[in-house]
């Protein structure tokens, strides 16, 4: 091996603002995730008031409505999605070393590095919000399918 030096340069301005995006696009992971869920909650408080005015207008004013599993499945969707949704924007505490920026993969600790906390909490609000939004859409397709 010689013992030459390597070579260096100080980074351009254009390397150092690709440096600071990445680092804010990595920590606003998290905060996107909470801009999601708040217009899913919207979304999952107006399509079941929707509907349950849809069906009170189809019905009229002296019918009764039958409850029939299919409603009882639309229902339970659409609250468990509301459910998700809401524990993905409730904080979660993490336990983070703030003396380390990312855990080595390797180390059995429950302790997450700078780096590893924004990932997991986007990751965790991710799988979450992806669940909601899954049980939101099979309760608007029941809903759809058993309109008619």
């Amino acid at each position: 091996m010689k013992d030459t030096p390597i070579s260096t340069r100080p980074p351009t301005s254009s390397e150092r603002i690709l440096k600071e995006k990445f680092a804010e696009s990595l920590a606003n992971q998290s905060e996107q995730m909470d801009k999601l869920g708040q217009q899913l909650i919207t979304l999952e408080l107006a399509i079941p008031g929707l509907y349950a005015t849809a069906l009170k207008l189809i019905g009229g004013d002296k019918a009764s409505l039958t409850a029939n599993p299919s409603l009882y499945v639309i229902f339970a969707c659409w609250f468990l999605a509301l459910v998700l949704t809401l524990g993905s924007l409730i904080p979660r505490k993490w336990s983070v070393n703030t003396n380390i920026m990312k855990q080595d993969s390797l180390e059995e600790s429950y302790e997450l590095g700078i780096e590893d906390f924004f990932y997991k909490t986007a990751q965790y609000k991710r799988r979450l919000i992806i669940a909601s939004s899954l049980l939101f859409f099979v309760g608007v397709l029941t809903a759809a399918l058993t309109m008619f």
